[in-house]
């Protein structure tokens, strides 16, 4: 990677040796280098009444955005689009023909030979990320015209770096590839050995115990930890979106190991929760298993698509869906001997291990690409600002 910076050293000295200027995309737009707008109001309706090829994308945090496929398009050109409603999240649209809905803005480049668009999509994304959007701070493009200031060194130079930057994006659509493939053998795999009917289907009230949690009134939950505090387990800490709470002394009925497996009862109704000590909220119930299953064996299983599914059948309805203790009870599962349930629990840790750990595998590598790509991006995008 030395050698890619060198190069980019080396044309900045050559071409720029004074520094590069800076303009706000409102400048831009001012001076007819850019336009910015917004999409149309489309909505489900309209894409069911009048269906066809053409993308439709939308305000996202994740994904592309895409919500359907439409039979009228609104461009077929190069630009980049962003979401508002989405946190402000940018996208690199290459020229095809799509639509952008009212909740995403716009941005076309109408001069090629001053700024190269996809560079222009570096720039702001690296930028985006050090930003605030959110439903009152609205990435509208009467604000981003003032939110961002864009570098803008020779062509040549935005060129290279996007052919630098291009060959990281590839790199990581790679790794994104393989790993969705490996996923998709795991649940294969997954759901051909835990589900084998070679084995009698067994009750889990036959395999197993539950113990439910407690709501801890707010008053007794604790901000730091301490000499006999347990780190309170909740439904909104896995969402992450609260702060962190510790209880002091609780019931030890409460009380779970790394080991130990939760699941949640209601809020994220089927999700299985293992590798974290503390206590537990009553949304959770903690499962204890009996000699004739391995604690490990039974993870596998509860966490599987098949088991996931048929607790959401099993839950009560409602706003919230609730999965009761009698109703998990009556689910069955093929329980194999033993030796066998060992046997297949060191295959599927080995693909657990493979698709799933952040620190090992293929999410630990594309989280490293995806660090060094942020890195160059930063560094290969800073440049000296030319003062007059």
């Amino acid at each position: 990677m030395t050698k890619y910076i060198n190069k980019i050293d080396k044309l900045t000295a050559e071409l720029c040796p004074n520094g590069v200027e800076f303009m706000k995309l409102g400048e831009l737009e001012d001076s007819g280098l850019i336009k910015l707008g917004r999409g149309n109001v489309i909505s489900k309706k309209d894409i069911l009444e009048t269906p066809g090829d053409y993308p439709v994308y939308s305000s996202s945090a994740v994904g592309s955005g895409e919500i359907g496929r439409y039979g009228k398009y609104m461009f077929d050109d190069e630009r980049i689009t962003w979401s508002i409603d989405g946190g402000g999240r940018l996208f690199y649209r290459p020229a095809n023909k799509y639509s952008v809905t009212n909740v995403s803005g716009w941005l076309k480049n109408l001069d090629e030979s001053k700024i190269n668009t996809k560079y222009l999509y570096f720039v702001l994304t690296d930028e985006w990320v050090k930003k605030i959007f959110d439903y009152t701070h609205k990435a509208h493009p009467s604000v981003v015209r003032n939110e961002y200031r864009i570098p803008l060194p020779p062509l040549a130079i935005q060129e290279e770096i996007v052919k630098i930057l291009d060959k990281f994006t590839e790199l990581e659509a790679e790794l994104e590839a393989e790993l969705e493939a490996r996923r998709k053998q795991y649940d294969w795999y997954e759901d051909k050995i835990l589900f084998n009917n070679e084995y009698a289907n067994i009750p889990l009230i036959n395999l197993c115990s539950i113990n439910q949690g407690l709501q801890i009134p707010i008053s007794q939950r604790k901000k730091e930890p301490g000499k006999n505090r347990y780190f309170y387990i909740t439904v909104q800490f896995l969402k992450k979106n609260v702060e962190n709470f510790y209880i002091e002394n609780p019931t030890p009925s409460v009380i779970c190991n790394e080991d130990d497996i939760l699941v949640t009862r209601t809020g994220s109704t089927g999700r299985i929760i293992t590798g974290i000590k503390g206590c537990f909220h009553n949304n959770f119930f903690k499962v204890s298993c009996k000699e004739s299953i391995s604690k490990r064996f039974m993870y596998h299983v509860l966490k599987s698509k098949r088991m996931y599914n048929r607790m959401l059948s099993a839950a009560s309805g409602g706003t919230v869906p609730d999965l009761p203790h009698s109703s998990f009870y009556k689910l069955t599962v093929p329980v194999p001997p033993l030796l066998e349930q060992e046997h297949i629990v060191s295959i599927l840790d080995k693909f657990d291990t493979l698709v799933n750990d952040i620190f090992m595998g293929l999410p630990a590598e594309l989280s490293a690409r995806k660090s060094q790509y942020q890195y160059y991006r930063n560094k290969l995008l800073s440049f000296k600002e030319y003062v007059q």
